[in-house]
Order: structure tokens, then sequence, then C-alpha cells
């Protein structure tokens, strides 16, 4: 199941190493015979779990329960990471804003077909 998962399915769409090493080893953390034992869980803050057999609005409440954005720790990442992806989104941001705005013009009365 992780070589289909982690080399056919998605290995062919990463294409650094590191990252195809880091989706197996995140793979290997959830789809594991410890993942099937009802004590597991799969952050160390036990906020995210495989919810028991039950009724659909059981499986409802539990992911009604959960954050919004998850954060770095179901990854098994710390939160630096966290850090490093805000940092990087609003340097994407900022670039695509300026990249967009009119340039200056040193002459024809600063008028630019922008």
């Amino acid at each position: 199941m992780n070589f289909v998962t982690g080399h056919i399915n998605y290995g062919g769409r990463v294409t650094d190493d590191n990252d195809r090493r880091c989706l197996i080893d995140i793979l290997f953390k959830y789809c594991s015979n410890e993942s099937l034992k009802e004590t597991y869980k799969f952050s160390e803050s036990g906020i995210y779990y495989a919810p028991l057999d039950g009724k659909i609005e059981d499986y409802r409440n539990y992911i009604d329960s959960l954050p919004l954005n998850d954060s770095p720790e179901i990854f098994g990442l710390h939160e630096n990471s966290n850090i490093k992806y805000e940092n990087q989104e609003s340097s994407r941001v900022i670039e695509t804003i300026l990249s967009v705005q009119p340039r200056l013009t040193s002459g024809g009365g600063g008028l630019t077909p922008d």
C-alpha cells in the first residue's frame, strides 16, 4: 500500500528526492499496523486520530471539531515549518502585487499604457 501510494500515485508528481523521502515517511506514519490500534494518535496533541466505529453523526462531529487550519504537527513537522511557509506565501503575494503594479517612466509626462 505504501509503495503504490507513495511511489506510483504521488511519487511521479514529486520531483525532489528529499520531498519524496518526506512523503514516504509521512505515509508510513498513516499506513502502519500501529495506526490500526484504537489508542493510536496521529499527532502528539491527540487532536488527530481515527475515530472508532459509530454512527455517521459521530464522524461528522469529529470532523467538525478539527481545526480549520491544520498545524504542521499532523505531518510530523515542527512549528517552524509553518513560519517558513507563511514567509514564503507573504513573499509570493508581495511579488505578485509588485508585478502588476504600473511602472514609472522617465519622460512623456509619466503616462504609461498601463
